[in-house]
């Protein structure tokens, strides 16, 4: 069995110093005071020189720890609508009438009702009545598509509502009516409004 060694005297006097600073786990005066907070050290500053101003461009917090975040609005990644998409179009036709005809000003020369019709029906006498339409010298025809049937908003996969308000507009830049068609325009309220558009015709030749 090893025999003990004895402290010397440093090591004596380091653990009497050590014991001095250290807490007893069971203290007989009762329990230990909770030590006072230390102020923090302020900033030495230097003789002459003068305090640093206080930033203001700090960020700050838009909430509070622990508030629930604001929910987002629902929004849709649906392309604008055929009528938002005609009216940012610049006018091909001379700018004082494109304005009487979007105010609903000029007075359609022939129109067609394709309401209630499905797409393989309407597409053909779409094309028939516009190419007579533009052979007779009309300038102006008002195609009346229908508003179409509303649809499930809370359906999987959005879907635009109205088919023929959205495909007449592709047909019409499409052969043989591209080269007969020079502007198209959601129609004035007191034509169809969003039900209805001008289809305003070039010259024949």
């Amino acid at each position: 069995m090893r025999r003990p060694r004895h402290l010397s005297p440093d090591e004596r006097r380091l653990w009497e110093s050590v014991a001095r600073q250290a807490d007893p786990l069971h203290p007989k005066g009762g329990p230990l005071k909770a030590p006072e907070a230390t102020p923090p050290a302020k900033p030495v500053r230097e003789p002459g020189s003068e305090p640093a101003p206080e930033r203001q461009d700090q960020p700050r917090l838009g909430f509070r720890l622990g508030e629930k975040a604001a929910p987002k609005p629902m929004r849709d990644d649906l392309a604008p609508s055929m009528a938002e998409a005609l009216r940012a179009a610049p006018p091909a036709m001379d700018v004082k009438a494109h304005r009487r005809l979007t105010r609903g000003k000029l007075r359609p020369d022939a129109r067609i009702d394709l309401h209630g019709m499905t797409a393989a029906e309407a597409h053909p006498y779409l094309t028939s009545f516009l190419l007579s339409a533009h052979a007779e010298g009309r300038r102006l025809v008002l195609v009346i598509t229908g508003k179409g049937k509303r649809r499930d908003e809370l359906a999987p996969m959005p879907v635009r509502q109205g088919v023929l308000r959205h495909q007449v507009p592709h047909w019409l830049n499409l052969p043989p009516l591209r080269a007969i068609v020079l502007q198209i325009s959601p129609a004035h309220l007191r034509h169809g409004g969003e039900g209805a558009y001008y289809v305003y015709l070039r010259r024949p030749r």
